[in-house]
């Protein structure tokens, strides 16, 4: 029984998109856990998703490289932190847009986080750990 488990869980690891989710799941935790602490801590918003989005590039980046994308190049850093320059600036943009309508950042924290995660994975796809067809 235990065997057949690890044997699922083992074809299951192979499908790129659990991956993420799985490693998704990591890094979206530790950033938001972030972010809550330094919200309860009472830093600006805009301050505090900076600092979260700082902590989570430098996390994020060997975690969804090597477990998601299966690629341990560090040449990627770069496009990496370019990548959640276009996400930080959405979710300011979304935080701000919350207050407008006077939702408590810690909840419009939650609401953004499985957007913002999907569109991670997709600039990351596409622009950072992009892999060559062979034609």
């Amino acid at each position: 029984m235990i065997k057949r488990i690890v044997a699922l869980i083992r074809r299951l690891w192979t499908i790129q998109f659990l991956r993420f989710l799985v490693v998704g799941a990591v890094n979206t935790v530790f950033g938001y856990t972030v972010f809550a602490v330094l919200i309860l801590l009472h830093l600006h918003y805009a301050l505090a998703a900076l600092l979260a989005q700082i902590c989570g590039v430098l996390f994020n980046f060997k975690t969804t490289g090597t477990l998601v994308f299966k690629n341990k190049s560090n040449r990627l850093i770069f496009r990496f932190f370019g990548v959640y320059l276009v996400t930080y600036m959405l979710t300011v943009g979304l935080l701000k847009l919350f207050n407008l309508y006077g939702v408590n950042n810690l909840i419009a924290g939650a609401i953004i986080a499985l957007p913002m995660a999907s569109v991670s994975f997709l600039l990351n796809k596409k622009l950072v750990f992009r892999t060559l067809r062979k034609e």
